[in-house]
């Protein structure tokens, strides 16, 4: 019987994976036995070295996904049949001082750019009849409100939304569409909470694990579903959050 957890054969493209979440979730499909494309708005040169270091397989391209429909030419040639979407940005104010171009620039990145990359991908999945995997990187704020960050909470939110949407209309058709919502995670985008000691220490009293996490925490839910061993997984949100919203 073959490994269920392993993606020997499987060709993964993971966005926004030249640090934090995206670079621990491209080593992790390399470890499971993926070829990997990191794609980002800059080289991903230290997420290649790591894969290389471990014997695995990868290359790396230049997209930059405040063009929502950047990720359209991603998967016009090739053997592409897992995507990873992480590619995310975030804007910090109070609500009643929100601008419209943070909004848009949030909504454009993690939720527009998201979707039409998305459906690029299983453009190509159908049209060669063949299977696939996407997971997405939701967030605790699919579920929670958060503070200051109306737009990335919106688009979050949309992001669990368009997991199940897409799970519902393309489980039948052999692509898995799942999520994963990291908690709080040390990475860049959670520096000023962690920087804030107010904050940080509210954020880790609250976490029964007693520590934030790390992106590697992540990388094995993400990894787990796209192997065989998540067939029959659809439009769940796994979240990983050292117990948070068990709280």
């Amino acid at each position: 019987m073959s490994n269920p957890f392993s993606l020997e054969g499987r060709h993964a493209l993971v966005t926004g994976a030249n640090t934090g979440i995206g670079q621990a979730i491209a080593v992790g499909l390399a470890q499971a036995g993926a070829k990997v494309t990191c794609v980002g708005r800059r080289h991903c040169e230290e997420t290649l070295t790591l894969i290389e270091e471990i014997g695995g397989t990868a290359e790396s391209k230049l997209t930059d996904f405040s063009d929502p429909m950047a990720g359209q030419t991603l998967f016009a040639e090739g053997d592409i049949d897992i995507l990873i979407n992480n590619a995310g940005i975030i804007r910090r104010d109070d609500a009643v001082d929100f601008t419209e171009a943070d909004w848009d620039d949030v909504i454009d990145v993690n939720l527009k750019a998201l979707f039409f990359t998305t459906q690029a991908f299983a453009k190509a999945i159908l049209n060669r009849d063949d299977q696939g995997a996407v997971v997405n990187i939701a967030s605790l704020l699919s579920f929670q409100g958060g503070i200051r960050v109306p737009s990335y909470t919106a688009s979050k939110h949309g992001v669990a939304g368009l997991t199940k949407i897409l799970a519902n209309e393309w489980a039948a058709k052999g692509i898995n569409v799942n999520a994963v919502a990291p908690g709080y995670i040390e990475t860049n985008n959670t520096e000023a909470l962690r920087n804030d000691p107010e904050r940080n220490k509210a954020i880790l009293d609250r976490i029964p694990a007693g520590r934030w996490g790390q992106a590697s925490d992540i990388a094995g839910a993400a990894v787990y579903l796209c192997t065989p061993a998540a067939r029959y997984v659809h439009g769940a949100v796994l979240n990983v959050d050292g117990g948070w919203l068990a709280r």
